[in-house]
Formats: C-alpha cells, structure tokens, sequence
C-alpha cells in the first residue's frame, strides 16, 4: 500500500492519502480545502487517480476539500448517512466496504464526537478521526455529541482491535503522528485504563472546552461537501 500522512497547521488535521499499488487507485481521508494542489501533487507524484475522499464525519474545524477534488479529479464523496451532509456521492453505515484496488476499507460507525461519525479500517491500521486521538478523544458538547455513545463507539468498535492495529487519528496538536490501539487502552487520559462509563461522561460534561472558532464557516460549507470553500475562502 503506498501512504501518506499530511498535517494542515491552522486546524491540526491529518489528511491521509492510501493507494493501491497494482491498480494505481486511491482515497484520501478527510482532505482539507486548503491543500487542494497538496494532494494533486501528491497524487501525480505517486501515479495515482483518486477515486474517493472519505469524511469521517462533519468537521467544524476545516473545510473539506471533497467537493474541489471531485470537480477537479472526478473523485467521488463518501460520507456516514447521519452526518448531515446528503451532497456525497456515497452514503454508507456500518459495516460498508469499499474496494479500491487491492485495499479494502471497512466502515466502523463511531458516533459520539458528532452524530455521524466513522472510522475505517484498512489492513493493520484504523482512521479514527475526531473518535479517538492519541492520549484523548474528540469533545461531546455539540453536533448531537454524546459522551456515553462515544464511551461505546471506542470500546465496542476500536478497542475490540488487536493490541498492535495502528491508530492514525483526525488530529494532534503535539506532533504525535501515531498511536496503537493496545497503547490507547492502557495510556488514553480519558479512556485508558478501567475507567467507567460513568466517570467518562462526568469527566466530558465538565471540561469547559471554547466554542470553536471556525464552527460557523465550517459546519455549512461542510454540509455542502465543501462547494462554499471558494466563496468562503474569497471573503475572508
């Protein structure tokens, strides 16, 4: 498989891009509208069509790149069916499989941080998105978050991996690019060790946390694949 990792500096986000090797195929996971010709670049550096950009849920940090990349590449959108946001090519749920090529993702439904939140699975390793970060988890507060569905989302659907899958997640703001799915049981300050579900959604209701700053550009445009970037982008 041939990956890449990219970091968006202003909103801490993990693009990753995944090919196919034989078939020359590939997706990338939760672009970013700024790093349009990033990834174009990328792309022909590699040798490689781009078939879907895969959101894992409704970001209210960035603005997605999916709506760019489809009119520039074809490529096609592919968004959970409750995350609100019915401009995407493909609407999936749990349990879905893409084939690109030789790599199969798997969807996992991982609600909680938002209401249509995934995760994919592919080979050794997992997306998790705004679901699970390194040492932490995405917050419960808005977007139809609930701490007690994400508690279960992570252990039913993440935590259920074996010790050594790798755990690639949406975001990190210390410079961590990647964690194990043994190390985040044991270790995450939020979910490691034997914490309850309980002490889970007290230790979420009371963490104060600023409203985010891009919410009101992002969620919109987002719910429309990114098609407002440009305008967005041309008034700011």
């Amino acid at each position: 498989m041939i990956f890449e990792q990219f970091f968006e500096p202003d909103s801490s986000t993990y693009t990753y891009l995944l090919g196919c090797e034989d078939s020359r195929q590939a997706v990338l996971i939760d672009p970013v509208a700024v790093d349009v010709v990033r990834y174009i670049d990328a792309l022909a550096g590699h040798g490689l069509t781009l078939i879907y950009t895969l959101e894992t849920h409704v970001h209210a940090d960035h603005v997605t790149a999916a709506d760019a990349l489809r009119q520039r590449l074809g490529s096609k959108s592919v968004v959970h069916r409750d995350a609100g946001a019915l401009c995407g090519d493909l609407l999936v749920t749990e349990g879905t499989r893409l084939q690109v090529g030789a790599l199969e993702i798997e969807v996992r439904y991982t609600p909680g941080h938002t209401n249509g939140c995934v995760s994919y699975l592919v080979g050794d390793r997992i997306f998790t998105g705004d679901a699970l970060l390194i040492n932490g988890c995405g917050r419960t507060d808005f977007q139809q978050g609930d701490a007690g569905q994400l508690y279960d989302s992570i252990h039913h659907k993440i935590f259920t991996l074996p010790d050594a899958t790798l755990v690639y997640p949406g975001h990190d703001y210390h410079g961590r690019t990647v964690s194990t799915v043994g190390h985040e049981k044991q270790s995450n300050a939020r979910l490691g060790g034997h914490i309850t579900r309980a002490a889970f959604i007290e230790l979420m209701a009371n963490l104060k946390l600023a409203y985010p700053k891009q919410i009101d550009v992002a969620l919109p445009a987002n719910q429309a694949c990114g098609k407002q970037a440009d305008r967005i982008k041309q008034s700011s």
